[in-house]
C-alpha cells in the first residue's frame, strides 16, 4: 500500500488531468519503488501512448482525406471549365477569358478579338460514319486549332461542332491572319481508321468593345459566322452592325416558316414526267413552294436550307408527303388519272435517320388508299451512297412497303456500277447537266447512250430531267430513253392544272400516227 500523503498521487492526478485535456505527450515519472501506485502510473502512461498513436493515425487520415477533397475540388473546377472530349476550354471558361481579356475601361491596350467557327460538313460525317468517327474528327479539329493559334490565345469548344478562340490585345488584321491559318489547317484531310475526309469550317470574327458584355461579343461573332457560312464553305467574315438586321430578318423568316408548316402558306406545284415514246404523262414530281404573306412566292432553294438548319426539314417532308399523296388520291377519285399514274416526292437524308418516317409513309398509304407502287420517293445520290446502317435499314423498310425509290441528280456524285448494283432503288433521275449539249455537241449523244447503258446494265431505268427543247427530247427518244421531264413538256404547275395536261397529252398520244 501507499500513504495518503505520497507525492506520487499528486503527480498521478496532474498527469490524468493533462491527459484529459488533450496533452497526450505528457508522461508521469515512475519511482524506483515499483509498487502498486507505480503500476497504476505505468498503466496510465501506456494508455497515453496508445491514445497518442490513435490520434496520430487519425491526423494522418484527416490529412489524406483533406488532400483528396482538395484534389477532387480542383478536378471539379477543372471539369467545370473544360470540354471533356477535346480537353479544350468550355463556354464558361471562354467567357471568363474574354472578360479578363477586356480589362478595365481605362486600359489603353488593344481590345480582344473572338473567332467563332462551325464545321461545314460535320453533321453528314456524324450521320454517315457514326459518333465515334465524329468524336475523332472533333478531337483532331481541336488539336489543329491549338497548333494554328498563338500561345496566349484561348481555344474552346462551345458544344457540338462549334469552336471559339479568344485573342487578347489583338488588332483585327492580325486576328484575320490567324483565322485564315486556322481555316487552312482544317481544310487538310483528316485521317480516320478506314478513310480520309475533309471537314472545312466557316469563321466569324468580332472585336470586343470596352464595357461590352462577353455574351454580346460572342453573339456578334456568331452572326458573322453565319454570314460566312452563307457565302460558301471555308470563309471568314468580320462582324458589322448591318448583319444584326440580316439576323433578325432571318429569325423572323424562320418563325414564319415554322408557322407555315403547321398552318397555311405552303403549297405544292407538280411537274409532269412524260413517256417519250407516247408523249403521255406517266406521273408528276411534287415541288413545294411557300406563299409568304408579305414576300410573295418563295422558292425552295431559299427556305429548304433554312428548314435544314432549324431542324424543320423532317416536319416539312411529312407535310409534303401527306399533301402529295392526298392530291393523288383526289385525282384518282375524280378519274383524272389512271391507276398507273405516280407521284414523286423528294425526301431528305434526315428522313432516313428516323424510323418514324417509315410509319408516316405506311399511315399515309393506309389513310388515302393509294397503292404503294404509285408513290416514288426521290433521294439524292449523296444521301443514298453516304448513308449509314440506319439509312439502309430505312430504305429496306420503305421498299418493304412497296413504294418506289429513285436516285435524284444522278451523275453529280458517286455514279458507278458498283454502287448502283447494290442500292435498293428502282430508277435513277439523270441530272440535267448530262443532256445540256444534246443537239449542239456531236459527242453528247454517245455520252448519253453510255450512261443509259450503264444504268440498264444494273437492271434499272432512267428519267431524264432538264429537257428544254424538242431536239433534246427527240434525241433521247431515238436513243431508247423511256421517260423525261423538263420545261419543254411543262413547267411546275398548281394541282388544278394537272388533269387538263394529262387529258391533252393522252388525246395527242391517241391521235398520233
Amino acid at each position: 500500500m501507499f500513504a495518503d500523503n505520497d507525492p506520487r498521487l499528486a503527480k498521478l492526478l496532474d498527469g490524468i488531468v493533462r491527459l484529459a485535456s488533450g496533452d497526450l505527450q505528457s508522461r508521469i515519472e515512475v519511482s524506483p519503488a515499483r509498487d502498486e501506485l507505480d503500476a497504476i502510473i505505468m498503466g496510465t502512461n501506456l494508455l497515453a501512448e496508445d491514445l497518442q498513436i490513435i490520434y496520430e493515425e487519425l491526423e494522418q487520415r484527416v490529412e489524406v482525406r483533406t488532400q483528396l477533397l482538395h484534389e477532387a475540388h480542383l478536378e471539379m473546377q477543372k471539369m467545370a471549365m473544360q470540354d471533356p472530349l477535346t480537353g479544350l476550354a468550355n463556354r464558361s471558361a471562354l467567357l471568363a477569358a474574354l472578360k479578363s481579356a477586356q480589362g478595365d475601361e481605362a486600359s489603353e491596350a488593344e481590345p480582344p478579338v473572338i473567332l467563332l467557327l462551325d464545321l461545314d460538313a460535320f453533321k453528314s460525317i456524324n450521320d454517315t460514319l457514326g459518333h465515334t468517327a465524329g468524336d475523332q474528327v472533333l478531337i483532331t479539329v481541336g488539336e489543329r486549332i491549338r497548333e494554328a493559334v498563338r500561345v496566349t490565345d484561348v481555344v474552346a469548344r462551345l458544344g457540338g461542332d462549334e469552336f471559339a478562340i479568344v485573342m487578347p490585345a489583338t488588332d483585327p488584321d492580325q486576328a484575320s491572319i490567324v483565322g485564315r491559318r486556322v481555316l487552312a489547317a482544317l481544310n487538310r484531310p483528316i485521317e480516320l481508321p478506314d478513310r480520309s475526309i475533309r471537314c472545312g469550317a466557316s469563321l466569324g470574327l468580332s472585336v470586343g468593345g470596352r464595357g461590352q458584355r462577353p455574351e454580346d461579343i460572342l453573339m456578334q461573332a456568331d452572326v458573322a459566322m453565319y454570314a460566312s457560312k452563307a457565302e460558301g464553305q471555308n470563309r471568314l467574315h468580320i462582324f458589322e452592325p448591318g448583319l444584326l438586321l440580316v439576323r433578325r430578318l432571318r429569325s423572323q423568316l424562320l418563325d414564319d416558316l415554322r408557322a407555315a408548316i403547321r398552318g397555311e402558306g405552303l403549297m405544292l406545284y407538280y411537274q409532269p414526267v412524260v413517256e417519250l415514246a407516247t408523249g403521255q404523262i406517266e406521273g408528276v414530281e411534287a415541288l413545294v413552294r411557300w406563299k409568304h404573306p408579305t414576300r410573295g412566292l418563295i422558292m425552295p432553294d431559299e427556305f429548304i436550307p433554312l428548314a435544314e438548319e432549324a431542324g424543320l426539314i423532317s416536319e416539312l417532308g411529312v407535310w409534303v408527303l401527306k399533301e402529295a399523296v392526298g392530291q393523288l388520291r383526289r385525282w384518282i377519285s375524280d378519274a383524272a388519272v389512271d391507276s398507273r399514274f405516280s407521284v414523286r416526292i423528294n425526301i431528305s437524308a434526315s428522313d432516313l435517320q428516323s424510323l418514324q418516317f417509315i410509319e408516316d409513309v405506311r399511315t399515309v398509304l393506309k389513310e388515302t388508299g393509294v397503292r404503294a407502287e404509285q408513290v416514288v420517293l426521290e433521294l439524292t445520290e449523296m444521301a443514298i451512297v453516304k448513308g449509314n446502317d440506319l439509312d439502309r435499314y430505312s430504305l429496306a423498310g420503305l421498299r418493304g412497303l412497296g413504294v418506289g425509290i429513285e436516285i435524284d441528280d444522278f451523275g453529280t456524285g458517286y455514279s458507278s456500277i458498283s454502287y448502283l448494283r447494290k442500292l435498293p432503288v428502282d430508277r435513277v433521275k439523270v441530272d440535267r447537266s448530262l443532256i445540256v449539249g444534246l443537239g449542239s455537241d456531236p459527242s453528247q449523244p454517245e455520252l448519253v447512250a453510255a450512261v443509259l447503258q450503264l444504268i440498264r446494265a444494273c437492271g434499272l431505268e432512267a428519267v431524264w430531267e432538264g429537257v428544254e427543247t424538242a431536239e433534246q427530247a427527240e434525241h433521247l427518244r431515238r436513243l431508247g430513253c423511256l421517260s423525261a421531264q423538263g420545261y419543254f413538256f411543262s413547267r411546275p404547275v398548281p394541282a388544278e392544272q394537272i388533269p387538263a395536261l394529262v387529258a391533252a397529252a393522252s388525246s395527242a398520244g391517241n391521235t398520233s400516227p
